[in-house]
């Protein structure tokens, strides 16, 4: 409404009009980091998920890459020669592809070393095997918190009481004296997790308005202050001079409003959910056609989104399953919809499953604000006669 009752000018002008932007701007931005327990300028506004995943990973790269201290003879002497060893990133093999891709990207160009850490059959990575990979030129680790196909939620606090422990006791030579920073991808934990990124104690946090409901087509970077990243495009000098580019002002207004909101209802939506998923669960459990075609849960039953359910039925490709549900106005899908291009199945399913065939996956049910238990009931009465169907037709 603000922008359309006329706040339309470039918040980096210096007339009127771009002064009120920018204010206006600046509360959207103050807004989001008293979400965060954050302070405003370690907010960076972006495009979306993806791109502050890339500016948080890249943007440590090149940062690190950029301070390799003075060739002497002395440093060479105490690093034995370890300040030519390439940045090194620690992540899983379930995360995002913004993320996986981006560390493959990186390594693929030399620019960087990379540990991918497996998760356990549950879906949930120890944080013991992610501090048994952190070595001296380990510049970032980088684990989502919530995953987006299985819904499975990572011990990010654990995580980042190893990470501190580790940098305590190894990074207080004359060389090594930056610190491995943390970097989590939020995008599916805003709507239902705390996001106290002091309580977290990550360095780095990404954001998605494509994952709330009502928010903006953007993206956001929390960035602690002392944290050093580089730019990883050239530009203006917006966003502290990290993300150039005029800021997309009404996609964020609504982004903050959307994020505020989503936070009032957490609480009580949490719990909603909790009971449709339950009842989801045990309606599938109890239904006789459905435990004669089997079916396996995947990821954890209790660490794991509230609105989140995926399910592997044996023998039966997840993405015939998907059409077939689409088909009775019930929308699923079988993998991130970012890889949903690739003919490859899920590899999430594949890494808490690697005995399974890739061609089955798993479905994911997305429970939302407006599910209600007449949905799930309808749901599981067409996926049982669905099921059927197919049984009899393999």
């Amino acid at each position: 409404m603000d922008y359309a009752s006329g706040l339309k000018a470039n918040p980096s002008s210096i007339h009127a009009e771009g002064v009120k932007t920018k204010i206006k701007l600046q509360s959207a931005r103050k807004k989001i980091s008293g979400i965060l327990k954050a302070r405003p300028v370690e907010i960076i506004f972006t495009s979306g998920g993806t791109e502050s995943n890339n500016l948080a990973i890249q943007g440590v790269v090149w940062a690190w890459r950029e301070k390799i201290p003075a060739r002497n003879a002395y440093s060479i002497a105490i690093a034995g020669g370890s300040e030519k060893k390439l940045p090194h990133i620690i992540t899983t093999n379930i995360e995002h592809p913004s993320v996986l891709e981006t560390c493959r990207m990186l390594k693929k160009r030399k620019l960087a070393e990379i540990s991918i850490v497996p998760v356990e059959k549950n879906g949930i990575v120890d944080p013991k095997k992610i501090k048994k990979e952190i070595k001296e030129n380990t510049a970032l680790v980088s684990v989502m918190y919530a995953n987006n196909e299985i819904g499975t939620i990572q011990p990010i606090r654990e995580i980042a009481g190893e990470i501190r422990h580790y940098n305590k006791n190894n990074r207080q030579d004359l060389f090594f004296n930056r610190s491995c920073l943390f970097h989590t991808d939020a995008v599916q934990a805003a709507n239902y997790l705390d996001l106290n990124v002091g309580k977290l104690g990550v360095d780095l946090l990404s954001l998605s308005g494509s994952k709330i409901e009502g928010a903006g087509r953007v993206g956001v970077l929390y960035k602690k202050k002392s944290a050093p990243i580089t730019a990883i495009f050239g530009g203006g000098d917006q966003e502290s001079g990290l993300r150039p580019g005029t800021e997309n002002f009404p996609e964020i207004l609504k982004f903050s409003e959307a994020l505020e909101s989503a936070q009032r209802i957490k609480e009580k939506e949490t719990k909603r959910l909790v009971r449709l998923r339950n009842h989801f669960f045990n309606k599938m459990r109890h239904s006789h056609i459905l435990k004669n075609v089997g079916m396996l849960f995947n990821g954890d039953l209790e660490n794991r989104l509230p609105n989140n359910i995926n399910i592997t039925f044996p023998k039966i490709p997840s993405d015939l399953l998907v059409i077939e549900l689409s088909s009775k106005g019930v929308m699923a899908s079988s993998k991130s919809a970012c890889e949903s291009s690739r003919r490859e199945g899920s590899y999430v399913i594949e890494a808490i499953r690697p005995e399974s065939d890739p061609e089955i996956g798993g479905v994911r049910f997305s429970l939302g604000r407006e599910t209600s238990k007449a949905d799930i009931d309808y749901t599981i009465g067409v996926l049982s006669k669905i099921l059927l169907r197919l049984k009899k037709w393999k």
